[in-house]
């Protein structure tokens, strides 16, 4: 679960960026907070059944600043191409904290500060350009 301040750009960060889809959205009048469970577009089906791992966001409807962790520690997410997403991620205008320079892994943030890990599927990727030589960019 990851609490967010704002739902547009969260599920921009995460379906249109990312690649995850929208499996269900429960609102809350009386708690007064949404929840939305998106998962990867292969689990969706099975997320739909609840069968299948899900990221909850959770949006409080009274404003509130999550600070020392109270939102989320970090999220790790394996992805087909490593290197597409990282460039399509910086093409969109988000920043790679931590580039792939490994073929790996890197670091990029949520519209809410929090540190999403993006893991290559199976074997890394031989290093690249401009990857390799790529410095990191804040914090991750």
């Amino acid at each position: 679960m990851i609490r967010v301040k704002d739902i547009d750009a969260s599920l921009d960060f995460y379906c249109n960026k990312l690649g995850l889809v929208e499996t269900r959205r429960f609102e809350n009048e009386g708690g007064r907070f949404t929840l939305i469970f998106l998962a990867a577009p292969e689990d969706e089906a099975q997320a739909r059944e609840k069968k299948a791992p899900e990221l909850e966001l959770t949006y409080n409807w009274d404003p509130e600043d999550y600070d020392g962790g109270r939102n989320f520690g970090h999220l790790a997410y394996v992805v087909d191409d490593i290197y597409a997403l990282c460039q399509k991620l910086m093409d969109a205008g988000v920043t790679i904290n931590r580039p792939p320079r490994d073929g790996h892994m890197a670091f990029v943030r949520s519209p809410d500060g929090i540190s999403i890990e993006l893991l290559q599927k199976g074997e890394s990727k031989p290093a690249q350009e401009p990857w390799a030589s790529m410095e990191n960019t804040g914090s991750w």
